[in-house]
C-alpha cells in the first residue's frame, strides 16, 4: 500500500469517526436535557406544538449593524419557517430594560417597536411565530444569565421538551443546567442552528 492511499484512508476514517462522535454528543445532550415529567405516548402534533424551541434574540435571530439597522441573521428566517411548517412551538427569552413595561406583554410591545423601527430586511420579523412566548426580565435581578427567565420559560412550556439556542456560551450552559437541550449558534464547522430534524426527534424519543 503506498503512502498516499494510506493517508486518504486515514482521512476518511477520521471524518467518519468525527461524524459518529458528533452524533453521540447530540444524542447524549438530548437524553440529558429531556424532562422526566412527560409521559411516554402523550399526544403529539400541531395541537401540542411540542417541543418548544426558545431563542435569544440579538445576534441569534437578528443582527444589529454598525449603523443601528436590524435584520435577520443569515439563515434565521428560513429556520423559523421550517419550525413553523412542522408546528414546533417557539419562544424568545431576551434581556430588555424592566422599565419598558409592567408586564411581559408591555415589554414585548416596546421590544417590537424598537426592532421594527430599525428593521432593514424586506420581510418583517416573524413576531407572530412567538405569540405570547416573549419573556423579559421583570427586575434587573432576572436578567440573563440569572436562571429566572429560563425557569419561567420552562414552566410556560408545560409538558413539552425544551430547547434553547443563543450565541453566548454562558447562556447555553445555564440553559443546559436547567434541563434544556442547549445549542450555541454561529459556531464554525457546525450548522448555524440546531438542525430541525434533531428538534423533531424530541417528539419521538422514548423517555
Amino acid at each position: 500500500m503506498n503512502r498516499s492511499t494510506s493517508t486518504g484512508r486515514g482521512r476518511r476514517a477520521g471524518l467518519a469517526l468525527g461524524a459518529a462522535l458528533a452524533s453521540t454528543v447530540l444524542c447524549t445532550a438530548m437524553s440529558a436535557a429531556a424532562p422526566t415529567d412527560v409521559r411516554a405516548g402523550a399526544p403529539t402534533g400541531p395541537a401540542r406544538a411540542c417541543p418548544v424551541v426558545w431563542f435569544d434574540l440579538g445576534e441569534t435571530l437578528v443582527h444589529t449593524a454598525d449603523d443601528g439597522s436590524i435584520g435577520y441573521q443569515p439563515g434565521a428566517a428560513a429556520y423559523l419557517r421550517s419550525l413553523r411548517l412542522r408546528h414546533i412551538g417557539t419562544g424568545l427569552i431576551t434581556n430588555v430594560p424592566p422599565s419598558w413595561g409592567a408586564t411581559d406583554a408591555e415589554r414585548a410591545a416596546r421590544l417590537k417597536k424598537e426592532v421594527d423601527t430599525a428593521w432593514r430586511d424586506s420581510a418583517p420579523f416573524a413576531w407572530g411565530d412567538f405569540g405570547d412566548r416573549i419573556l423579559t426580565p421583570r427586575t434587573d435581578a432576572e436578567r440573563k444569565p440569572a436562571p429566572a427567565l429560563w425557569q419561567r420559560a420552562k414552566a410556560d412550556s408545560g409538558r413539552c421538551r425544551v430547547v434553547y439556542q443563543a450565541e453566548t456560551a454562558q447562556e447555553v450552559q445555564v440553559a443546559g443546567s436547567l434541563g434544556y437541550l442547549p445549542y450555541q449558534v454561529g459556531q464554525p464547522r457546525r450548522p448555524a442552528f440546531l438542525p430541525v430534524g434533531l428538534v423533531e426527534l424530541l417528539r419521538r424519543r422514548p423517555l
